[in-house]
This record gives structure tokens, C-alpha cells and sequence, in this order.
């Protein structure tokens, strides 16, 4: 008999914190009768078969219990699974990783216990998907929160190194060690739906949720179900002006600096015209000297267990 819900669990998300947290986490699943069936995850891409494997055995909730990258691989898989023609299971998240940016943008809980109430309530709401083609991902990757191009990009392998340090603060340190070892992005042409610019870059960010690195307010308006992306564009600055743009991150309002553009699309190319393409998405990355990228929104691709509107914060 099929369990309703499958869990896949990173033990490595957080810096082991999901190996830490896996007897409470059955305590949890057992206490309020969950009928589930979990298992830990090996190597890179394991959770994104684990979940095609749990979609076509019929699950109805398919759980990533993990950070972002997690929940990136679980996404792919079911999508993976519905491109064959099998229903998709409802994607569940409990927070196990540094920065868990796409369980804010859906409204989970980082605490266990209420991320497990959620589970129980099982009220559902349905999301937009990104998808980007190019780089280690010609045939295309799905991603629930963003793709980041340049600074961003840089700054995450930076955050890899750091594993001693919790989200945030990974995230800040490795910012401002970028500063010092990615101060010069790439001139790119850039369209999207209508427009088109070319410019040299610092950052683009393409946005699904809103935030990046536990903090830092990269579309502090951004919805992922408004059925576009948020963009936040950071023209070519000098590292100072890097350094006094970081507070303005922080606090959501870039928007108000003139080397700053935003703006929402559906359909997003970048094109290098001078320089590569680092580039990430969910915090996993892309690749470190692209050319050329392409993202597409999928509008309400995906059922979500998340809190009702009136109790996320």
C-alpha cells in the first residue's frame, strides 16, 4: 500500500543539519499519525529521481526536507514525471538548509513542528514554475525561486565554502568577499517579452520569489503566481558602490539607486557580448562561463502544501 506521503530528506542540507534533525523529524511525522515513507538522499540529483520514483508510485504529497537545492531537484523531478504523463504529487517542504529562500517565498515555517502543522492542514495553492535552458542545462532546469546571473552566481560558490557559518551570515560574507574577486560582470544584451537592453552588468537577477541568501531583498514585491518574474538588474559599479549598495539589498529598496533597473517578464534572454555567464539558480549552479541563457515562466505549474493566506507572514 502506497504511504501518502513520501519524504525526501537531505542529511547533508545546512551543513549536516539534516542528518542532525532526522529523529526529530520522525518524532514529529509519527506523533501526528502522518502516514509517510522517508528516505535520505546520496548524491547530487538523487532527490529529483527519488521524487519522479514517488510520483509514479502514487504519492500525493511529495516532501523536500532540505534547503533550496532540495526543493530545486524534488521540483525537477515531478515536473520530470509529469512530462511522461503522470499526475504530479503536491510538493511539501520542511526546512533543513541555510537560506530555505523558496519556503519563504510559498510560506513555510523554518521551525519543524509548525512546517509538519502545515503538512497536517494541507491547504494547497498552486505556483508559478521558472524554467532556464543553457549552460550544464541545455535541455532545461526548473526552478521555484530565481536565477541569478553574475555577482549573485559568484557570491554562491563563495557561500559553498563557508559551511561553518548559518545562512545569512554565509550569504553576507561571501558577498562581501566577491566584492573582491568579481567586480567586473560581463556586457550583455538582455530582452524581455518586449524590451531589449544591452549593457554592461554587474548582476541580473530573475526572480520567482523574493529573496536571496536569507536577507537579501532582491523583489521584495515579487508573487509566484502573478505570472511573471521579477528583475533587478545592477549595472557595472565600482567596488565601493558595491559595498554601499548592500545595505539597500538588506532592506528591499535597490530600486531607489540609479544604477539599479527592475522590471517583470515572462520570457527573459541573456546574451554575453563581452565576458561569460556565471550563473545559478536555487543555489545550485548553471554554470560558470555561459554564453547564453534562456528562462520562461510556467504559471501555476505546480500544487504547493502551504499556509492559507492569512497565516503567512
Amino acid at each position: 500500500m502506497t504511504h501518502q506521503y513520501k519524504i525526501i530528506l537531505n542529511p547533508h542540507a545546512g551543513s549536516g543539519r539534516g542528518q542532525q534533525e532526522l529523529p526529530k523529524i520522525h518524532h514529529l511525522l509519527k506523533h501526528h499519525k502522518l502516514d509517510y515513507n522517508l528516505t535520505c538522499t546520496e548524491d547530487t540529483w538523487h532527490a529529483a529521481e527519488l521524487a519522479s520514483e514517488a510520483a509514479r508510485a502514487g504519492f500525493k504529497v511529495v516532501v523536500a526536507a532540505g534547503g533550496d537545492g532540495t526543493s530545486n531537484e524534488v521540483i525537477n523531478g515531478l515536473m520530470e514525471a509529469r512530462g511522461t504523463g503522470v499526475n504530479s504529487p503536491a510538493l511539501g517542504v520542511l526546512s533543513l538548509g541555510r537560506g530555505n529562500d523558496f519556503a519563504h517565498a510559498v510560506g513555510i515555517p523554518v521551525d519543524l513542528e509548525e512546517a509538519v502543522k502545515v503538512l497536517i492542514k494541507d491547504h494547497r495553492r498552486r505556483i508559478d514554475l521558472g524554467q532556464v535552458y543553457g549552460g550544464n542545462f541545455p535541455q532545461g532546469r526548473y526552478f521555484g525561486n530565481c536565477v541569478g546571473v553574475g555577482f549573485d552566481a559568484v557570491a554562491t560558490i563563495e557561500t559553498a565554502k563557508l559551511p561553518r557559518f548559518g545562512g545569512f551570515l554565509s550569504f553576507l560574507i561571501a558577498v562581501l568577499k566577491t566584492i573582491f574577486l568579481y567586480h567586473r560582470g560581463p556586457e550583455v544584451r538582455l530582452v524581455y517579452d518586449e524590451k531589449s537592453l544591452t549593457l554592461a552588468t554587474l548582476m541580473v537577477s530573475i526572480m520567482n520569489g523574493q529573496r536571496l541568501g536569507d536577507g537579501f531583498w532582491m523583489a521584495p514585491e515579487a508573487s509566484v503566481d502573478d505570472g511573471f518574474f521579477d528583475l533587478c538588474i545592477a549595472r557595472q559599479v565600482s567596488r565601493m558602490r558595491i559595498l554601499s549598495l548592500i545595505p539597500h539589498f538588506l532592506r528591499g529598496t535597490q530600486a531607489t539607486q540609479d544604477e539599479i533597473i527592475t522590471g517583470k517578464g515572462a520570457r527573459i534572454t541573456i546574451e554575453a557580448l563581452e565576458g561569460v555567464l556565471p550563473a545559478q539558480t536555487d543555489g545550485e549552479i548553471l554554470c560558470v562561463d555561459g554564453t547564453d541563457l534562456r528562462i520562461e515562466i510556467h504559471p501555476l505549474a505546480l500544487e504547493v502544501v502551504s499556509p492559507p493566506p492569512r497565516e503567512m507572514k
